[in-house]
């Protein structure tokens, strides 16, 4: 091979190179800051560009998409004058590129340090009891710093988490023994509350049985003595009819002095009574 081929040659490599250094394809949801000459020249978004060879560099593209970094469980003193460890997780975006470049280092050990700031501020200004209960609290006041002081970095956050907040051993163990003291307390009351009622219903229903037993005795008495009422108007309503009958048998068989002394020497059936009535009916006749 020839100089001039081998020339030729290394023409065709140098030119190929350059071509391929010239031109970079940015993919989705990507950014790239392009130096010129050692200084910030242009960022670039999405698709395809040319580069000027060696004066342009593309420094590493930058991911735009909401990035989430758990961070190790920090220690926390309470106001109360109470360790806790805390573990949290940050949900940010870049939403500048140039400033994400130029005005941090290294904008995810940033956050972390400021997270961990962040959580010594606002909860050392808590007691424990407001710290396990006001979870939702601390989040929206880490959001609302770490969004405001991260803002230069060209970041934005979108969400704070605490994933756990541990206090020691000996905090657990004096709250899980007053959460079983509470739990053992409100077994009693609704122990003692359903023996109440119960009381209250076997009451109610001993009563309402009384009473009907005595509704029942009393319509049963009611009857009874409806029932002899009726019993002695039917008597006497027959009593009655027979005397009736009994006169008018006499009326008209036309009875003489003989019948009638035969009638009155004759055992009777009736009273003295009606037998001093019948004879007057007699004397009348």
């Amino acid at each position: 091979m020839s100089a001039g081929q081998i020339a030729a040659l290394i023409l065709v490599i140098v030119v190929v190179v350059t071509l391929l250094r010239s031109v970079r394809i940015i993919p989705q949801a990507r950014m790239g800051i392009v130096q010129r000459v050692g200084r910030y020249n242009r960022t670039l978004d999405a698709g395809i560009h040319v580069l000027v060879p060696y004066v342009d560099r593309l420094l590493p593209l930058i991911d735009m998409r909401e990035q989430v970094v758990s961070f190790d469980p920090q220690s926390v003193i309470t106001s109360d004058n109470v360790g806790v460890s805390v573990d949290s997780v940050i949900y940010f975006q870049v939403n500048d590129a140039r400033a994400s470049t130029y005005e941090i280092a290294d904008y995810v050990t940033g956050a972390e340090q400021l997270t961990a700031t962040t959580l010594r501020n606002v909860i050392g200004g808590m007691s424990l009891e407001e710290v396990l209960t006001s979870r939702d609290e601390i989040n929206g006041q880490l959001r609302g710093v770490l969004d405001e002081a991260t803002n230069k970095w060209g970041l934005r956050v979108n969400r704070v988490e605490l994933k756990t907040i541990d206090p020691p051993g000996t905090i657990k163990e004096a709250m899980e023994k007053q959460m079983r003291a509470e739990r053992d307390k409100r077994a009693a009351i609704l122990t003692a509350e359903g023996d109440k009622q119960s009381a209250i219903l076997q009451a109610e229903g001993s009563r309402q049985a009384a009473i009907l037993t005595a509704e029942g005795q009393q319509q049963s008495a009611v009857l009874a003595a409806e029932g002899n009422r009726q019993s002695e108007i039917l008597m006497a309503e027959g009593q009655a009819k027979a005397i009736e009958t009994v006169f008018a048998a006499i009326h008209n068989g036309k009875p003489d002095d003989k019948l009638l002394a035969y009638s009155t020497c004759r055992p009777s059936r009736f009273s003295p009574k009606e037998r001093a009535t019948r004879r007057g009916s007699s004397r009348l006749r």
